[in-house]
């Protein structure tokens, strides 16, 4: 699972590495310690003009056909294999996929709870591959929302846990936002991340606790 990220980057940064104008006022200041059901920036291609553009959304998928989130079902993960089997992940699959900026995400080791912080060499701000959709409540409001996608564990990785984000690279970004290949998504992107990039580093326990949100979460204390 991914259930903890974080990011160094604000707003500016994310819309000049990622070449992504931003499509919304809100500031998106970086983010040490990020939790699902808060709003994040993501990247997705523009419908009208196939552009990148950063928006934001809330991190737990809310399906359109859906009644509503639903606190008893946990949609901010979508397991790669699982893609096809359900609405709820096949057409965001077909449709709507995403980019989610991040530095890092956090994973916890089984069976101890000892947090660990995962990094790419020279690489300090990168993307997740991740689904979006748009849900309509009663009132009329829409509220956009995405899922990170997560894959089997690589070798290093699954020492602390069986599962990691399935992490992509500049190349592949345009491929995985591409509107246009709706018949045969690139699912050949979701794929444990290599071990000579991946990075372990023993992370700050304060980050347990989602109201600890200081940059000194990345030092150990």
């Amino acid at each position: 699972m991914c259930g903890r990220y974080y990011r160094i980057a604000d707003k500016q940064t994310i819309v000049d590495h990622f070449h992504s104008p931003a499509a919304t006022d809100e500031p998106f200041p970086p983010g040490y310690n990020i939790a699902p059901g808060t709003t994040q920036p993501v990247i997705r291609q523009g419908r009208d003009t196939g552009a990148r553009e950063l928006v934001g959304m809330r991190w737990g998928l809310v399906g359109f056909g859906s009644s509503g989130p639903d606190p008893t079902r946990s949609t901010f993960n979508a397991r790669s294999e699982n893609l096809t089997k359900s609405d709820l992940w096949r057409v965001p699959l077909h449709k709507r996929r995403c980019l989610v900026p991040i530095s890092g995400y956090y994973e916890w080791r089984k069976p101890d709870k000892v947090p660990f912080r995962f990094t790419l060499r020279d690489e300090p701000l990168y993307a997740l591959a991740g689904l979006w959709d748009a849900w309509k409540n009663p009132a009329g409001d829409w509220l956009q929302s995405f899922s990170i996608i997560t894959v089997k564990a690589s070798a290093a990785m699954s020492t602390i846990h069986d599962r990691m984000p399935a992490i992509l690279m500049p190349p592949e970004y345009d491929q995985w936002l591409d509107r246009g290949e709706t018949e045969r998504p690139p699912t050949r992107l979701l794929r444990p991340f290599p071990e000579t990039t991946l990075q372990i580093h023993p992370a700050n326990p304060k980050i347990g606790s989602v109201r600890n949100q200081s940059i000194d979460l990345l030092d150990l204390p």
